[in-house]
């Protein structure tokens, strides 16, 4: 009997500490997964940055030609962005200029949450064909 209640005070001790960093977080996975951007292969993601009423991305065209009409909507977000001036993105550069996009109406959480959603670009390529490409950006809200 004295046994089998050394062993039980032993599991019920690794319990309560087990119980102890769950609570403060420690255990979370969420915590540990980094920010990322990720979006169809041609299409690069410079920078962003996730806030509680918005999103800001600095996207870099890289598929070999012209965009026009080019349209950015973030799930969650009320509003879109649209290229500055007349809709088009030039092969190899920024959209919306160097300082990049807002998108904004959105409800991304309390600072500091975890924010993963879906980005959805489209646009009109220089053969005049509509695309509709969409990538995931993962990142804690600040």
């Amino acid at each position: 009997m004295e046994f089998l209640m050394t062993y039980g005070w032993a599991i019920l001790v690794v319990l309560v500490a087990i119980g102890a960093l769950a609570y403060f977080g420690v255990l979370n996975p969420s915590q540990f997964l980094p920010s990322s951007c990720t979006l169809a292969p041609g299409m690069g993601c410079d920078d962003f940055k996730v806030s509680t009423t918005g999103a800001d991305l600095v996207l870099r065209n890289g598929l070999g030609n012209d965009l026009s009409a080019v349209d950015v909507a973030i799930s969650g977000c009320t509003d879109s962005a649209e290229a500055d001036g007349d809709d088009s993105w030039t092969d190899g550069t920024v959209l919306g200029g160097s300082d990049g996009i807002s998108l904004t109406g959105c409800s991304n959480g309390a600072t500091g949450a975890r924010f993963k959603q879906d980005v959805t670009i489209v646009y009109t390529s220089s053969s005049g064909l509509n695309h509709t490409v969409t990538g995931t950006i993962t990142a804690k809200v600040e």
